[in-house]
């Protein structure tokens, strides 16, 4: 098959569009077009159903589509290998994870690793969906679960719970719960149980909330969470890993928390040789080592 005729087929399939694929790939429409048929001819067969909202694979379409998306990533794994060196790491890094984790421990972290490599770009992708990584969504992800999809690199990094969390300056105002029961005559700060979050911090607001709680404030992101028990509005569901930067906590009830919940870093399988991943990777293992020897020696509640 003729490469080029491929990679305008395949610029066509991921827009739906003649237009819109020659934008990117500049050039006319016409000329896009001509490619298409050409390659159809050679193949003998239709790729695409014309339709008023555009272009919509056909079988064969879909097959050849599947064939050119595998060859896009390995080219651009090919590519990015290429660029790595022994001394220098240079490009675009795209790292997932969930908006907590993602602001509250992982992007203050970040000007370490931009210290040793001021040329790295990383693209941090903070939602709580699961990116799909073997279709380069993003090149490395860290999960509050084990990833179930195949052909992944996963590690285990540690451990966490959700626990409850208070300011001094609160609880010297409204005092100090000693039972679970007592949380309802205090204001709660948390995430809804149906909103987008890991199940065992789902299931302890849930407990929380079935003590006649009467004034909450929710908040659909650990983040504001956090500001809120930091600005002494009340006891907040927080995940424990936060303590390591805000020693203004108050750990709350210590008998009261979440199951355990792993955190997992992953990246795919073709990655395992490029050197941006394994920097990152690596920086990562460190300040989590960092961070669990803080726990052994007692600094964290």
């Amino acid at each position: 098959m003729d490469w080029d005729k491929l990679r305008i087929f395949h610029a066509v399939a991921d827009a739906g569009s003649l237009t819109h694929a020659g934008d990117t790939l500049h050039l006319s429409q016409s000329a896009v077009s001509r490619q298409i048929r050409a390659l159809e001819e050679s193949l003998g067969t239709t790729l695409f159903h014309r339709h008023a909202r555009g272009l919509i694979l056909t079988e064969q379409g879909e097959l050849l589509f599947d064939a050119t998306s595998s060859m896009a990533r390995k080219l651009d794994s090919a590519s990015a290998r290429i660029r790595d060196s022994e001394e220098n790491v240079l490009g675009e890094l795209k790292v997932t994870t969930t908006v907590g984790f993602g602001t509250l421990w992982l992007a203050p972290r970040l000007a370490k690793l931009y210290e040793t490599y001021p040329d790295l770009k990383i693209d941090l992708l903070l939602e709580e969906r699961v990116l799909d990584l073997p279709m380069r969504e993003a090149d490395v992800a860290i999960r509050m679960k084990e990833p179930s999809q195949s052909d992944l690199i996963r590690r285990r990094l540690l451990n966490i719970r959700m626990r409850l969390y208070a300011s001094q300056a609160y609880l010297d105002h409204a005092g100090a719960p000693a039972t679970i029961a007592d949380l309802a005559s205090h204001r709660i700060i948390c995430q809804k149980a149906d909103q987008p979050q890991v199940a065992a911090g789902a299931r302890l607001v849930q407990d929380v909330m079935a003590q006649n709680i009467t004034s909450t404030l929710t908040v659909n992101n650990y983040f504001g969470v956090l500001q809120g028990v930091l600005a002494n509005v009340g006891i907040g569901v927080l995940p424990d890993y936060l303590t390591a930067d805000h020693p203004r906590l108050v750990r709350v009830l210590p008998d009261t928390e979440s199951g355990e919940v792993p955190v997992f870093l992953a990246y795919p399988e073709e990655l395992r040789q490029t050197r941006r991943v394994a920097v990152f990777r690596d920086f990562v293992l460190e300040e989590i080592q960092a961070y669990r020897r803080r726990q052994s020696e007692g600094a964290l509640p």
